[in-house]
């Protein structure tokens, strides 16, 4: 079990989601990470990247715990974890009722114990710490709507605690604890909401309803999930948590809950994932459609229009939540990180970078949309041949890649395919769904940069596709040329890149980005080696698949599911060597490409390969 000093393992945590911002919960019973109201604001529980004095609410018991079990009840984001001690068991209950319609209501964090047998002493302590744990809030009791409740203030940032048991504070530490015992049948319940107006908490919520309205929500939403195929419950769980990363109000889909989490431990890869990424959003869209979550896809749609609204040249790889274009990086070096990862980065300077794969990914994603039966409307119609006339002018420009290199631009390999692939959705919107544009220039650039690609990608003496133009090391992106179309699954070429990404990039069923070297700095501008990136192993899965190694593909298919921890979830990367979870979590980009992977494997003809092969073939 977690200590109670410092924040738990990556692997230890659990996701509480109300589609608008999400909690961390550690196998301690503590929730270590929080940001309201939304995903991106300033935390007020950050022990995470610190300490205890860094702000957590914990309930749990105050002895020595035997064992903790913990479960998502079904395909819901209501978790229960189960206390076993020495005097009894207790059950605690949390939950983030989904605000997804109520434009107005605050975030809500409910949290149960109920005793399930004997009696235990719990303690619960709150630690309330504003803007990344630099800002002690003013904290008093009220009596309020005949009940008392707890007002913690600073400056702009208010919470509101209600409860069975409100604790009091500890002078010494900043900090307000209470504890007490728990009964066999005994039920005690807290909610905390965010005041947007300080100076006037809302009358109490009833706990019990909120957990009933949030687990009939929950369930609602997975009844639409078509797919009962294999690891059924893993799918489910994926898709439930990349709807969890679902932003409501605008529809915009973060990468991960978290920032700075290192890609090493110890290491300085931390960067701040609270934003939309239109790679990841259009690809989570895309996992979401595969297993019948298509209604995403148009208040995705309108996310995009207005955000990428404006001249074509200004779009960005990525955006704040409701479309912000400013996310300036800065570093929180009151904060001692992650186990002692620094710095803490809040912001993301990537979102200035040229990545041209993007215009692919959105061309993809929306030529899906229309497929699945989204019909265009002028103005997103408008949208895409605007992004189309200004790829048609940048597209020969080396650029930073998916990966986001802080180093040189180059001429990526992956990139280039995908700009293929946004000419090719672009001519085959014309010749499939009667939409009107320049198809003539557009087949003409989507074949010229096919035979680039082709000619400059490949190299003869490595004997596969190289990361990139002229370069000889690999890159497991271009495991995905299959995967979009580009070249049939059994082309030799593709057959023999899958060989040479496996010789050097994977280390059992683990598959890395590309080469990093202890000490040495590599293609992406930083030193330092990272765990191995989860997508691509799944995408080596895919890949496999579509070279008719089948019974290969699902055999790793079902062991790396394996690594995801006890509730199914997954971080970003995978260290094998520690047996451990890095880079942020959960990680939308894992989870999509796991959600692919069945798609691919088992699913119903309607896989991003499946939609796409006649081009491969062609």
């Amino acid at each position: 079990m977690a200590s109670h000093s410092g924040p738990g393992r990556i692997e230890d945590y659990a996701l509480l989601s109300d589609l608008r911002t999400a909690a961390l919960v550690g196998l301690d019973g503590s929730i270590d990470w929080l940001c309201m109201p939304r995903f991106d604001s300033p935390s007020c529980f950050a022990r995470l990247l610190g300490d205890e004095q860094s702000g957590h609410w914990r309930i749990g018991p105050t002895g020595e715990v035997l064992e903790v079990s913990r479960r998502y009840r079904d395909n819901t984001l209501v978790l229960e974890t189960e206390f076993r001690t020495d005097d009894g068991v207790v059950r605690l209950i949390d939950t983030m009722p989904p605000q997804e319609h109520d434009a107005d209501a605050n975030t809500r964090l409910v949290r149960v114990i109920e005793g399930v047998s004997g009696e235990v002493e719990v303690s619960l302590r709150w630690v309330v710490r504003f803007a990344y744990a630099d800002s002690v809030p003013w904290v008093r009791r009220h009596h309020l709507h005949e009940q008392e409740c707890i007002v913690a203030v600073a400056g702009p940032s208010a919470v509101a605690l209600y409860g069975d048991r409100l604790p009091y504070r500890v002078h010494h530490e900043r900090a307000h604890e209470a504890v007490f015992t728990v009964a066999a049948g005994q039920r005690l319940a807290w909610t905390m909401e965010f005041l947007a107006v300080p100076d006037e908490p809302p009358p109490p919520l009833d706990a019990e309803s909120e957990v009933r309205r949030s687990e009939r929500f929950w369930r609602d939403w997975s009844g639409r999930i078509t797919y009962d195929g294999p690891h059924a419950e893993q799918v489910h769980r994926s898709l439930a948590t990349l709807k969890g990363l679902t932003y409501a109000p605008t529809g915009g889909i973060v990468a991960a809950p978290t920032t700075s989490l290192p890609e090493q431990l110890g290491g300085e890869r931390n960067w701040d994932y609270r934003y939309c990424w239109l790679r990841d959003a259009t690809l989570t869209l895309l996992a979401f459609d595969n297993f019948g979550c298509s209604s995403e896809a148009e208040s995705w749609r309108k996310w995009l229009r207005r955000a990428v609204a404006g001249d074509p040249g200004d779009v960005q790889i990525m955006y704040g939540l409701s479309g912000e274009r400013h996310l300036v990086e800065w570093e929180v070096d009151w904060l001692p990180g992650y186990q002692g990862a620094k710095p803490v980065r809040i912001g993301n300077a990537a979102y200035r970078q040229l990545q041209l794969d993007v215009y692919g990914e959105v061309m993809d994603a929306l030529h899906l949309a229309r497929e699945r039966g989204l019909g265009e409307t002028a103005d997103s119609w408008a949208m895409q041949r605007g992004l189309l006339r200004h790829l048609e002018e940048i597209w020969q420009q080396p650029d930073k890649g998916l990966w986001e290199v802080r180093g040189p631009d180059r001429y990526f390999t992956h990139s280039r395919v995908m700009v293929w692939v946004a000419f090719d959705r672009a001519v085959r919107a014309v010749e499939e769904d009667g939409l009107p544009g320049p198809v003539d220039r557009w087949r003409e650039l989507r074949d010229e940069v096919h035979a680039e690609v082709l000619a400059k990608g490949w190299n003869d003496e490595v004997g596969a596709f190289t990361q990139y133009y002229g370069g000889t090391d690999l890159d497991a992106a271009t495991l995905l040329i299959p995967a979009v179309g580009f070249l049939p699954g059994r082309d030799e070429r593709v057959l023999a890149t899958i060989e040479a990404v496996s010789a050097q990039l994977r280390h059992g069923d683990l598959v890395d980005r590309y080469t990093t070297v202890p000490g040495e700095s590599t293609v992406d501008g930083l030193v330092g080696t990272e765990g191995s990136f989860l997508a691509c192993s799944f995408w080596f899965v895919d890949a496999l698949a579509l070279a008719g190694r089948r019974s290969e593909a699902e055999a790793m298919f079902g062991r790396l599911l394996g690594l995801a921890n006890d509730v199914g979830l997954l971080a970003e990367e995978y260290d094998a060597e520690r047996g451990r979870f890095t880079g942020n979590f959960p990680q939308a980009f894992s989870h999509l490409a796991l959600v692919n992977s069945a798609a691919v494997l088992y699913g119903d003809g309607h896989s991003r390969h499946e939609r796409d092969r006649r081009n491969g073939d062609s």
